[in-house]
C-alpha cells in the first residue's frame, strides 16, 4: 500500500479535483464480471453441474430428508439448497425484510483519442474510487474507453424492480456532470453506453449467512455491490454452514451475527431517503449529524 500526496496521485492520473490517494498494489486486482461468470460457469459444467438458466423458483418445501424447489413447470428435489438471490426477492419470507433492491448507474465513454488518454495519465491502469459516502467507481476498459458509474443508489417505493428502472436519464445526468468535473480535459467526449441494475443492500451494507429448514437450506446476500470480490467467500462460508462444517470463518461474531432488519413501508422508503439525504449533506460539508451518528451507534452502514 502506497499513500500518495497531491502531486503523486495527479502524476498518476491527471484531475483538478484529486487531492490525495491510496494505492493499493498488492491487495487488489481488476477483473471482468462478465468473464468471470463465463468463466465459473465452464468449470462448473465441466465438472458435471447442470445450469437451467431464465428458470424462476417460486418456492421452497420440505420432501422427505431434502427440499423441493418449485418452478413453474417442474419440481426440483436436491438434499440441500444454497439460495444467492441477490437483489430478487427471497424465497425465505423471513429474509424479505433484511433485503432492499437499489439501482445503480453507469456510463461508458466512447474510446479516447491517444491524445485524449495522453492527458489524463494513468498509464498504470488503475481501478479508481473516490472515497465520498456516494462514491464513484472508475475503469479504463481493454478498448480505452472509461466506465463511470455509482453515486446514485435509489430505491423505489416497495422495493420495485422492473427493467423499466434500469433506465434513469436524470441519473446518467447527474454522473455524466461529475465525470467532467473530475476530467475537464475530455469536454466533448461522448458516452456511447448507459445502463442501471438493481443489487442487494442490508442495514449493514455487508453480506451476512444463515440456514433456514433444519439446516438444508443456506443463504447468503446482502453484498451492496460488493460480490463480485466477496462472493467466492460468502459461497465458501454458506456451503460449510450448510454441511455442519467449524471453521475460523463460521465461527466469527460477522458470520453468526444478522444485520436489523429495515421497516415496513412507508417507513423503510421514509428511512433510506433520509440517510440519503444525510450521507449527501456529510459529503457536503464533511459534518456527519445526528441521524448517521445514531446509525453508527446501531451498528448500520459503512461505518459500523
Amino acid at each position: 500500500m502506497e499513500w500518495l500526496d497531491e502531486q503523486a496521485v495527479r502524476k498518476e492520473v491527471n484531475s483538478p479535483i484529486f487531492t490525495g490517494g491510496m494505492w493499493c498494489k498488492d491487495t487488489a486486482a481488476l477483473v471482468d464480471p462478465a468473464r468471470l461468470v463465463w468463466g465459473l460457469k465452464r468449470a462448473a459444467e465441466s465438472l458435471g453441474v447442470r445450469i437451467y438458466e431464465d428458470t424462476r423458483a417460486t418456492g421452497l418445501d420440505y420432501s422427505g430428508s431434502g427440499v423441493v424447489v418449485d418452478t413453474p413447470l417442474a419440481k426440483i428435489k436436491a438434499k440441500r439448497v444454497a439460495l444467492a438471490t441477490n437483489a430478487f426477492k427471497p424465497l425465505l419470507k423471513r429474509l424479505r425484510n433484511y433485503i432492499a433492491p437499489v439501482y445503480d448507474y453507469c456510463l461508458t465513454t466512447e474510446p479516447l483519442t491517444p491524445a485524449q488518454l495522453a492527458s489524463l495519465g494513468w498509464h498504470n491502469r488503475q481501478g479508481l474510487s473516490d472515497i465520498s459516502n456516494q462514491f464513484h467507481y472508475y475503469r479504463l476498459t481493454e478498448d480505452n474507453r472509461i466506465l463511470w458509474g455509482g453515486y446514485d443508489a435509489v430505491y423505489f417505493f416497495g422495493g420495485k424492480m422492473s427493467t423499466d428502472l434500469e433506465s434513469r436519464p436524470e441519473t446518467w445526468a447527474k454522473l455524466s456532470q461529475h465525470f467532467f468535473e473530475t476530467f475537464p480535459q475530455l469536454e466533448g467526449v461522448r458516452f456511447s453506453h448507459a445502463w442501471g441494475g438493481a443489487i442487494d443492500t442490508c442495514s449493514r451494507y455487508s453480506v451476512f449467512w444463515g440456514t433456514a429448514m433444519r439446516d438444508r437450506v443456506g443463504y447468503a446476500i446482502g453484498y451492496t455491490g460488493l460480490g463480485v470480490a466477496s462472493s467466492r467467500f460468502g459461497a465458501e462460508v454458506m456451503l460449510d454452514l450448510l454441511d455442519g462444517r467449524k471453521t475460523q470463518a463460521t465461527k466469527t461474531q460477522f458470520v453468526q451475527s444478522k444485520p436489523l432488519p429495515f421497516p415496513p413501508e412507508p417507513f423503510r422508503f421514509i428511512g433510506i431517503q433520509a440517510t440519503r439525504w444525510a450521507l449527501n449533506r456529510e459529503d457536503r460539508t464533511g459534518n456527519r449529524n445526528l441521524w448517521l451518528r445514531t446509525m453508527d451507534r446501531m451498528g448500520l452502514g459503512f461505518d459500523s
